[in-house]
């Protein structure tokens, strides 16, 4: 089905792109997963490259406003390529974001120009132990000094992607108690140096998937940091970290449609080269009618999400709108991977092979950044249920 939402300049940066990555990625792919991550010169070229700080002005840097379609063609030539940039989308994608909206002028000045050049990578800390989804739960605490002049933070976090490979965590803490009549209260964003004593990053999580990426725990042991890196106002955490999330949904959403695409094309390679009975895989019927399933759910999950990039660019993609993205894309995508995976027999079994790492890092998209579960409630809530 025909897609419109790019035009010349979209293609030329795909072509951009898709070079970039055959040269620089895809020779050197396995290697990162078996290290769980990528050199840090990858973010020093891509910084080079103008991609590392979508919206970063030009005075510090970066290409200035940008659409995000820019960075929805960078996830699909990924997902062609059967490739992950390490944790580069969490930096700008999910982190960034927060800076661009709520950084003062002095934050800005201090840290994106760093970030714009691959120097500065990002993490962010809100998942605790006991506390995923329901982030109105977290106990991590930022408590003032007596002079007001640095916060002591104590706490866990974990499930942090790229915190060992980062130098600044935004930290999600409750520089005050919840309330009894508002749990939501009392969080801050405080932006949080890696090397700072007492910030302690733990065990690696041995993940079943994005294995180029390093999943963490880490812990805050009276970590002292200074009142000038808050984030925004104190108190209003939990309101900055739902304005970013539809944008982070959106993006969890497009992706899962990028890899289902790619998931078909190798499926179809795989099944017109692979010979049974003296005939190839695809010139049976349930092959040719799997995959006409399959394209037929991507072309509706792609509807979608380029719909929500249309909105998200005017301002108008809703919390629930993002929820119907990111619910309807990636329940689609672990359908049609599945359905993928089993056309390549016991080869789809093998790392060796695209669809087989495909399905294991794919499998995440329906948990972090809201579960499938919290999408159906956020829906149901915005259908007045």
């Amino acid at each position: 089905m025909k897609r419109t939402i790019y035009n010349e300049d979209h293609e030329a940066f795909r072509k951009t792109i898709r070079d970039f990555i055959a040269r620089e990625v895809t020779p050197h792919f396995a290697k990162w997963e078996e290290v769980g991550h990528p050199p840090r010169e990858l973010f020093r070229k891509l910084g080079d490259l103008g991609v590392m700080g979508f919206g970063i002005p030009e005075e510090f840097g970066g290409p200035g406003e940008v659409s995000y379609k820019y960075q929805a063609i960078l996830n699909e030539e990924c997902a062609s390529a059967a490739v992950l940039l390490g944790h580069y989308g969490v930096t700008t994608g999910i982190v960034l974001p927060y800076l661009l909206n709520l950084a003062n002028d002095e934050q800005r000045q201090r840290w994106l120009p760093g970030i714009a050049s691959g120097d500065i990578l990002l993490c962010v800390a809100m998942t605790e132990p006991g506390t995923g989804s329901d982030l109105a739960g977290i106990k991590t605490t930022a408590k003032l000094t007596e002079d007001g002049r640095h916060y002591i933070i104590n706490g866990a976090k974990t499930f942090i992607s790229g915190a060992r490979n980062s130098e600044l965590c935004v930290v999600a803490a409750r520089t005050a108690p919840a309330g009894s009549d508002n749990r939501r209260g009392g969080l801050s964003l405080i932006v949080v140096p890696t090397d700072t004593p007492g910030f302690e990053i733990g065990r690696k999580l041995d993940k079943i998937g994005l294995h180029s990426s390093d999943t963490n725990e880490i812990s805050f042991t009276d970590v002292r940091v200074p009142v000038e890196n808050l984030l925004g106002e104190e108190g209003e955490g939990f309101s900055y970290l739902g304005q970013n999330l539809p944008r982070e949904r959106l993006a969890i959403g497009f992706e899962a449609a990028a890899r289902a695409k790619a998931a078909i094309a190798f499926a179809r390679s795989y099944t017109q080269d692979r010979d049974i009975y003296g005939k190839p895989v695809a010139s049976f019927q349930n092959t040719k009618f799997v995959l006409a399933e399959c394209d037929a759910e991507v072309s509706a999950a792609f509807a979608m999400a380029d719909h929500g990039i249309e909105l998200e660019e005017t301002d108008d993609l809703t919390p629930a709108d993002a929820a119907r993205i990111k619910l309807f894309c990636t329940e689609v995508a672990g359908r049609v991977i599945d359905k993928c995976l089993q056309l390549h027999g016991g080869y789809g079994y093998m790392l060796e092979y695209p669809i087989a790492r495909m399905y294991a890092d794919t499998r995440v998209n329906r948990i972090y950044g809201g579960t499938s579960e919290v999408m159906k409630t956020i829906i149901a809530k915005d259908l007045g249920l």
